[in-house]
C-alpha cells in the first residue's frame, strides 16, 4: 500500500449500473438506492446472504460480502489503450468511480458516497472466465503480477452497505481508512 495522504484523495461516481438478473454486464442507471446490509435495490447480487451464483451453490447461507461491486474508471481507460471496448457496467460493477485508488485501499475502508451512503470494502473481485468470454484477452489484462511476482487482480473491489442512500453519477466519494494496522484486500 502506498502512502495514506494519496489514498485519502476524494473521487467521484462516474457511473451507476444495476441488473435484476444474473447477467455479466449491468445497465447504466440515473441513480441507484443502496440498502443497508442488503446492497443495490433491484440488483441480482443484493441480499444478506451470498447471491453470486457459483458461491450460492456451494453454501447459500454464507454472509454476502459482495453486495456492491466497484471498479475504478481508470481501469477502463487502461483497457481502452490496450484496444478493449469496455464501458461502465460492462464488467458487472454497480459503481464506477474516478479518482479513488480502490485497489490500494485496505480491508475495512469506508467510502462515503453521495449524501448518505456508506460502503465498507471487504475484498477484491476475483475475475473469472466470464470476463474472457465477454472480450477475448480481457482476463489476462485484468490479472497481473506485482514486482515480487505475486498475482494481482485489477477487476475492482467488493463492499457491503453500512448506511443506505441514493447514489448518482457525479456524487462525491470520500475515503475513510480503518484503524491501523491495515490489512490488504484479498479476493472474496
Amino acid at each position: 500500500m502506498n502512502d495514506a495522504p494519496d489514498l485519502l484523495a476524494p473521487g467521484l461516481v462516474d457511473a451507476v449500473s444495476v441488473s435484476g438478473r444474473h447477467t455479466f454486464s449491468k445497465a447504466n442507471a440515473f441513480e441507484a438506492r443502496l440498502i443497508e446490509g442488503i446492497g443495490v435495490e433491484g440488483d441480482a447480487h443484493a441480499g444478506t446472504t451470498v447471491q453470486h451464483v457459483f458461491d450460492a451453490r456451494r453454501d447459500p447461507t454464507r454472509p454476502n460480502r459482495r453486495q456492491v461491486h466497484l471498479i475504478h474508471a481508470e481501469l477502463l481507460d487502461e483497457l481502452a489503450v490496450q484496444g478493449f471496448d469496455v464501458k461502465p457496467g460492462d464488467l458487472g460493477e454497480n459503481l464506477t468511480t474516478r479518482g479513488v485508488r480502490l485497489l490500494d485501499l485496505p480491508v475495512g475502508t469506508r467510502l462515503r458516497v453521495g449524501d448518505e451512503a456508506v460502503l465498507e470494502l471487504t475484498g477484491l473481485r476475483k475475475p473469472c472466465v466470464q470476463i474472457e468470454r465477454f472480450r477475448t484477452g480481457l482476463l489476462k489484462a485484468v490479472v497481473d503480477r506485482d514486482a515480487s511476482g505475486a498475482v494481482t487482480h485489477k477487476a475492482g473491489v467488493m463492499s457491503v452497505v453500512l448506511a443506505g442512500g441514493v447514489v448518482r453519477p457525479g456524487d462525491a466519494v470520500v475515503v475513510e481508512l480503518p484503524a491501523l494496522p491495515h490489512a490488504p484486500l484479498r479476493t472474496v
